[in-house]
């Protein structure tokens, strides 16, 4: 049975989405994920996002990479801002499983792309920190999880709430997740879709807001994180932003940026121990960011489209209004898990929302 979404439950969101609301509604693009739940204190996982699909893994694709609030990790970000581009799946897990995520991309990469890799590879893997519902010290996440995370991409609907990396996540005090959203977009008479996938684990619970309106003030009880050491507010919430259109690293730069806006619009104020970071990148151009050539057979001047920076308003709002909606989706597909020393995280109580919107 698929999960109840926003939409579902009355919610009303600005533009017009793809055919499944989600990243994957950008041509090529694939998002697969394995899950971990053992005993009573493993809640944990990994996502990954394709931009190619598996078959263009190892084809580099423009990229532009911004960090809202720094407290938190995602690896080739140097890389993406010096080269603007990247050519790895992009790895979403827990804080403490970076190091083994990394690994098994490599891993994976040699063993089915080693005709296409360049000598070195610089992994992107992003987290967000799980250990409320998780035993996020544990070494339960091994490298070969990114290899099972990567086989299962697909494209089509995306599974939302607690799966992949987003098993052990909260937003706003209930139970989050993965979420994801996606606009049309039109240009010089081509269609576009701008597609954004969120692992959220961020915001107070007074602080929530649906579609504007203060939602969280009116539901304070059943807050049993507010007893919990780490403070509400803190988490992180790491983005990804897909796109058909054709754009520069500049612009892609400039559309991650556009990502924190979206999680503005569901109300946090954006807490100094919320690693918010964004990653956003563009299937165009193809092979146009290829890192290099054997000697003797450079091709000439690589050709580059791009929507003009005058005419890049659309897709911003699309980013933003893509990224509220999928926050939202995040908590409406999660249910009420208990994890780590009996730590437990409510899901976000649809009735109130139907209500909310009923009225409204």
């Amino acid at each position: 049975m698929a999960k109840v979404r926003a939409r579902d439950l009355g919610v009303p969101f600005i533009g017009e989405p793809g055919q499944h609301n989600a990243i994957t509604d950008v041509p090529g693009v694939e998002v697969g994920t394995h899950t971990l739940i053992k005993g009573d204190n493993v809640r944990t996982g990994v996502t990954a996002i394709l931009p190619r699909g598996r078959a263009g893994l190892g084809n580099a694709a423009a990229a532009g990479f911004h960090s809202f609030n720094g407290n938190g990790e995602v690896t080739g970000a140097h890389w993406i801002n010096e080269a603007g581009s990247m050519n790895s799946p992009v790895m979403i897990t827990n804080t403490h499983a970076v190091g083994p995520v990394h690994r098994g991309v490599i891993d994976w990469m040699a063993k089915h792309k080693r005709d296409v890799i360049p000598e070195w590879l610089l992994p992107v893997v992003a987290e967000t920190w799980d250990g409320y519902l998780n035993d996020v010290y544990g070494s339960h996440i091994t490298p070969d999880m990114a290899g099972l995370a990567i086989d299962a991409a697909k494209g089509g609907a995306v599974e939302e709430g607690s799966v992949g990396g987003g098993t052990g996540m909260n937003c706003y005090a209930f139970k989050g997740g993965n979420g994801t959203a996606s606009r049309r977009v039109t240009y010089a008479g081509k269609n576009y879709t701008v597609g954004v996938f969120l692992q959220t684990n961020f915001g107070a619970r007074h602080e929530l807001m649906i579609a504007g309106h203060y939602i969280g003030q009116q539901l304070l009880a059943d807050n049993p994180y507010a007893d919990h050491y780490a403070r509400e507010g803190d988490g992180s919430c790491i983005g990804v932003l897909a796109t058909d259109a054709p754009l520069l690293p500049g612009q892609l730069q400039a559309l991650a940026r556009r990502l924190m806006l979206g999680l503005g619009r569901t109300g946090t104020t954006g807490s100094h121990f919320s690693g918010d970071i964004f990653l956003a990148f563009s299937t165009a151009n193809e092979k146009a960011f290829r890192a290099g050539y054997p000697k003797g057979k450079q091709p000439p001047l690589a050709q580059l489209d791009f929507v003009p920076w005058g005419e890049i308003n659309p897709l911003y709002a699309a980013a933003v209004y893509a990224a509220e909606e999928a926050v939202i989706n995040s908590m409406v597909a999660a249910e009420t898990v208990t994890g780590r020393d009996g730590h437990r995280s409510p899901s976000l109580p649809h009735d109130a929302v139907r209500k909310l919107f009923a009225k409204a």
